[in-house]
């Protein structure tokens, strides 16, 4: 279960053809998972989230997901590598388990 839409993630990067659909449910998957591993459990998690995954996490989904569509490769030739989404890792760092 994915906690937002395609739909969603399309109005996020103003995207209004269908064309991608199949890629932008690709990106939601790969970004959800990624942030679920990065704060120790699924975003759907409703022992975690017993009210709904709380929105700033959603909010790093978006953000996410724009930047996968946006970046589909790893390596930028010619150019300087920045962080693209400094807001990213602030919206997830109060829900991130921490273990040491």
């Amino acid at each position: 279960m994915t906690i937002i839409t395609v739909a969603d993630a399309k109005a996020h990067m103003n995207i209004t053809s269908d064309a991608d659909d199949a890629l932008i449910t690709a990106k939601i998957g790969a970004a959800e998972a990624w942030i679920g591993q990065f704060i120790g459990k699924p975003l759907d998690d409703a022992e975690a989230f017993p009210d709904g995954t709380p929105e700033p996490l959603k909010e790093a989904t978006r953000q996410l997901v724009a930047h996968l569509y946006e970046n589909r490769e790893a390596t930028l030739v010619g150019l300087n590598m920045v962080d693209v989404s400094p807001g990213l890792f602030d919206l997830m760092a109060p829900y991130r388990d921490w273990a040491f």
